[in-house]
């Protein structure tokens, strides 16, 4: 399953990136960074997490 980043909503907050470091990394620009093209069972968990967390809701499964 794929995740993605809204850049023009992210702030930089980085929890999601504290959430799933595995998964996500905040950039220079201050704009977070999907490291995986899928994301793995095992870190689907803190990924649903790094969801809920996001106090812009600039993350979201890319549904197909």
């Amino acid at each position: 399953m794929k995740v993605v980043v809204n850049a023009d909503k992210c702030e930089g907050h980085g929890k999601c990136e504290k959430a799933a470091p595995a998964v996500f990394k905040l950039g220079d620009d201050d704009v977070s960074r999907v490291l995986v093209d899928d994301v793995p069972e095992s870190q689907r968990g803190q990924v649903d997490a790094a969801i809920r967390l996001c106090p812009r809701q600039a993350i979201a499964w890319e549904r197909p």
